[in-house]
């Protein structure tokens, strides 16, 4: 990927780690710079979208318009020449369908939680004369306190002629598909949204489909007859509410007016759902208004101006990153120097200069690990190792380059007689931030410290002489940047962009590129996860995670990771390696994880998914971890529970 193409991005965003991937996407998670909020930036390759790219156009209009508190936010868009960047709210909480498996089934009280926010969604979605169609628990995010939030907007319709007015188009989710779309009538997008509803109560109350079939024919026939089965322990009101909206004529659903204040969900509640926004784009926050005005130097007036225009752009982000910050009860302050003026003050194509260093009391914390995010699949494992961007502790260990570059932490200096053993373990806080920074490039592997006017090259084991360390300190001290003097010069804590670009080319454009400049762009720079391993086994082979010899990775206790009464983790592994090729599922193991697939009779990929053997924390527990990478999520249910329920655990 040109520098160009991720330049933008790079001025305002610290890229953390891949959080999820798909046909022709990738989520990063990231920390934006001004406010050290985190974020799920969406990376879109327009060639490979190729007739989904009306798709994406159609979310990033929807998302600009709709503002709500269930509703995923849309931060900002990028767009280049051959890359469509999106900037939206992270949930480090994963999709509500993992949830769902993880608790088999959800109480009704929990349910109704739930059901009440996905009502409030849907009734401001409809309010602004748009259907969802896609209604499915892949696409409703847990955030960090719990609260649903809806996402993927791409197959959802705004009819011209109003709400009411008849669309055509079938799509969504065959098992969420309304009958009338089914047997391709015209149909009215709401009353398909309150079935799809239905469907997803359902779920929720039972852990599994009203209807399901392997055939998708019988699963239609299924739909259109509107005949389920009504498990034992789903109360009168539940089952009653469910009857009202899995209603096959649409004309006999309820609607989502009558949702709002329907008896199953006023159980426990004063009031009715509270379905409008809290966060209208109509109304400005004026505490974030005047820090905004104060950071850029200029009037409130105008720069309420320049936000209601919502061009989507850093200084919307900015403002609503601070909004966010306000409603988790955090300062409304801009927190990391950065840009001081962005683009409404600085001339277009005006290069700019990276003086200032970042504050490290206001360093953002990446320590939380990913979650899913629209179409694409949770691949975080929740490591009980944190992944800092850059740690307070390094502080006293940070160099300057010429031009207010910021070089990794320098490891400390081993005591004179030290023996090597604990020299490396002195020099642990180096590797970590090594191990972690994603776009360090491969470190050199000359066994010397070198100092010249623009690099600083170490290896940890080989360190100067004490006065030759000192008299190096001093050369570079006096390379220092000057203090910025005007509004004109600006402050970065990070690696230059066009440095970190190479790397993120790699990382971003390896499955794109023809065979012949895949092979030049590996001898260029080498793969990025590759050359990160090496650096890992260099400096430290004890620290790999996932190897067989040093066993599994310690993880956090989660819903998507199954516990086990076994203690020892090769037993485990042997155990559901000699199920899979029973249950005709392909692997590939590395280490304690397997990478599994399923095909069709006519060798298509149906199904990918992993499993991986861990240790819970610093208990002796073994688990599995468990996470759908392609394919339908119920048909992925069933294989896995079906292969862990083979392993006798």
């Amino acid at each position: 990927m040109a520098v160009d193409d991720c330049e933008e991005l790079l001025k305002y965003y610290d890229i953390c780690e891949t959080i999820g991937t798909g046909g022709f996407a990738k989520v990063k998670l990231a920390c934006h710079r001004l406010t050290g909020e985190q974020v799920a930036i969406k990376i879109m390759d327009k060639l490979a979208l190729g007739d989904d790219l009306p798709r994406v156009k159609t979310e990033i209009e929807a998302l600009k318009s709709l503002s709500h508190q269930h509703i995923c936010r849309l931060y900002q868009v990028i767009e280049t020449p051959k890359k469509i960047f999106m900037v939206l709210e992270y949930c480090p909480g994963g999709e509500l369908f993992d949830y769902i498996i993880a608790k088999v089934r959800l109480t009704e009280e929990e349910a109704r939680v739930f059901f009440r926010q996905i009502v409030a969604a849907i009734a401001y979605v409809h309010s602004h004369g748009y259907a969802h169609r896609d209604l499915k628990p892949e696409n409703l995010l847990i955030d960090a306190e719990h609260n649903l939030k809806l996402i993927d907007f791409g197959l959802c319709a705004k009819p011209k002629g109003g709400l009411d007015y008849h669309l055509n188009t079938c799509c969504g989710s065959p098992a969420y598909a309304a009958p009338e779309l089914i047997q391709g009538k015209a149909y009215i997008g709401s009353e398909a949204d309150i079935w799809s509803m239905g469907i997803l109560l359902y779920a929720l109350l039972c852990g599994f489909l009203p209807f399901d079939d392997g055939n998708v024919m019988a699963l239609y026939k299924k739909i259109v007859r509107g005949k389920y089965e009504i498990p034992k322990w789903l109360s009168p009101g539940s089952e009653l509410l469910l009857h009202q909206m899995l209603q096959v004529d649409p004309k006999k659903r309820i609607t989502v007016k009558h949702l709002l204040n329907h008896p199953w969900l006023m159980q426990g509640y004063s009031f009715a759902v509270q379905w409008q926004s809290k966060y209208p784009l109509g109304h400005l926050d004026d505490d974030c208004i005047t820090e905004l005005s104060v950071f850029h130097k200029c009037s409130r007036e105008r720069m309420a101006n320049i936000i209601s225009e919502w061009k989507y752009d850093h200084t919307s982000a900015t403002y609503l990153l601070l909004q966010s910050k306000k409603a988790h009860g955090k300062p409304v302050r801009l927190r990391i120097p950065s840009l001081v003026c962005d683009s409404m003050n600085v001339t277009p194509g005006r290069e700019r200069k990276f003086k200032k260093t970042l504050s490290f009391e206001d360093a953002p914390d990446c320590s939380e690990k990913p979650a899913a995010f629209g179409s694409l699949e949770f691949l975080g494992s929740f490591e009980a190792q944190p992944v800092p961007c850059i740690t307070p502790k390094a502080k006293q260990h940070c160099v300057f380059l010429d031009g207010g570059e910021f070089t990794h932490p320098l490891p400390p200096m081993p005591r004179r007689g030290a023996s090597k053993k604990n020299a490396n373990k002195e020099n642990s806080n180096a590797t970590v931030a090594a191990k972690f920074d994603p776009f360090m490039l491969p470190a050199s592997k000359t066994p010397t410290w070198a100092v010249s006017e623009k690099r600083l090259l170490t290896t940890p084991n080989h360190p100067l002489p004490s006065e030759e360390r000192s008299q190096a300190m001093k050369d570079i001290s006096a390379k220092k940047p000057p203090t910025p003097t005007n509004s004109e010069e600006l402050a970065t804590g990070v690696i230059s962009p066009e440095r970190r670009c190479r790397s993120m080319e790699v990382d971003l454009n390896q499955a794109h590129l023809g065979s012949g400049q895949k092979q030049k762009g590996a001898k260029m720079f080498g793969s990025f996860d590759r050359g990160l391993d090496k650096v890992i086994m260099m400096l430290t082979p004890s620290k790999r995670k996932g190897s067989a010899k040093e066993g599994p990775r310690k993880l956090r206790a989660h819903y998507n990771v199954t516990t086990t009464n076994l203690l020892n983790p090769d037993e485990l592994l042997k155990k559901i390696i000699a199920v899979l090729p029973k249950k005709h599922v392909e692997y590939v193991q590395k280490g304690y994880k397997l990478k599994c697939q399923t095909q069709s009779d006519f060798g298509k990929v149906t199904m990918k998914f992993e499993l991986e053997v861990c240790q819970l924390g610093k208990s002796e527990a073994i688990g599995i971890r468990r996470q759908r990478l392609k394919g339908d999520a119920w048909l992925y249910k069933r294989i896995v529970e079906d292969i862990l329920s083979s392993c006798t655990l």
